[in-house]
C-alpha cells in the first residue's frame, strides 16, 4: 500500500524534524520546508495533509491556506495549522479559511499525532459529505451559511444565534471534537459570564431541533463534542 504523504512546512527547522521523525516513524511519508515560498514552488498535488506554521517570514501560513484552497485541485486536501496554544484569534481565523485541525504550540508529540491520524480518517470518509462554502450538507442536513438557514429533510428549522454557529462549527469539522472551553471562546468570546453548563444547555436544544440527526452529535466523555457521520 502506497504510504500517505504530508508536507510539513514551519520556519523552525527542529520542529520540522521533529514531526518529519514521528510522522514516518508510524508509517507516513513526510517532506518538509522551512517557508511557504518554498513550499509552493513544490508539487503539492502529491500530499494528502499540509501542516502549516501560521507566523512565518513573507508568507505566512493562513496565505498559504487561502492560495491552496483557491486551487480546485488542492482545495479538498486538509490543511493543519501550528499556533500558539492561547491564540484564539488564530484558531478562529483558521477555521473560517478551512482548516480542519490545529495543533497548539508547545505540543505533544501523541496529540500531534492522534490529530493528524484523525483529520486524515475524516478526509478519507468524506464521500457522504458534501460542501460547496455556501452550505455543508450531511444526508438530509442542510446548514446555509448565506441565509444562516438549517434545513432537515427540506423543512427550515429555527435556531438560536448560538445553535446555528455550534452546529456550523461541528457541521463543518465532522469528526473534528471541540472540547467546551473552545465552544465557549468561538460562540461566545463577548459573554463573561458564562459556565460550561452553557454549552450542555444549548446543545440539549439543539439535538432536539435536528432530529433523527440529534444521534450524530456525539459528547467524548472528557473531552466535549463532534459531529460524526
Amino acid at each position: 500500500m502506497e504510504k500517505k504523504r504530508i508536507l510539513v512546512v514551519d520556519d523552525e527547522e527542529s520542529l520540522c524534524e521533529i514531526l518529519k521523525f514521528n510522522l514516518e516513524k508510524v508509517g507516513y511519508e513526510v517532506d518538509t520546508a522551512l517557508s511557504a515560498e518554498d513550499a509552493l514552488s513544490m508539487d503539492l498535488s502529491v500530499y494528502c495533509l499540509f501542516i502549516l506554521d501560521i507566523m512565518m517570514g513573507d508568507v505566512s501560513g493562513f496565505q498559504m491556506a487561502g492560495i491552496i484552497k483557491k486551487n480546485k485541485s488542492l482545495a479538498s486536501v486538509p490543511i493543519i495549522f501550528c499556533t500558539s496554544r492561547s491564540s484564539e484569534d488564530d484558531i478562529v481565523c483558521g477555521l473560517n479559511l478551512g482548516a480542519d485541525d490545529y495543533i497548539a504550540k508547545p505540543f505533544s508529540i501523541k496529540e500531534a499525532l492522534a490529530r493528524v491520524e484523525a483529520v486524515l480518517r475524516r478526509s478519507n470518509s468524506a464521500g457522504i459529505y458534501e460542501q460547496d462554502g455556501e452550505s455543508f450538507h450531511y444526508q438530509r442536513l442542510k446548514l446555509d451559511m448565506v441565509s444562516k438557514k438549517v434545513f432537515v429533510e427540506d423543512a427550515d428549522i429555527s435556531l438560536t444565534k448560538k445553535e446555528f454557529e455550534i452546529l456550523s462549527l461541528l457541521l463543518q469539522k465532522p469528526g473534528r471534537v471541540f472540547s467546551r472551553e473552545e465552544l465557549l471562546k468561538l460562540v461566545w468570546p463577548d459573554d463573561v459570564f458564562v459556565t460550561d453548563r452553557t454549552v450542555d444547555v444549548h446543545i440539549t436544544r439543539l439535538r432536539k431541533k435536528i432530529a433523527p440527526y440529534d444521534r450524530n452529535i456525539v459528547a467524548r466523555l472528557g473531552y466535549g463534542y463532534c459531529f460524526e457521520m
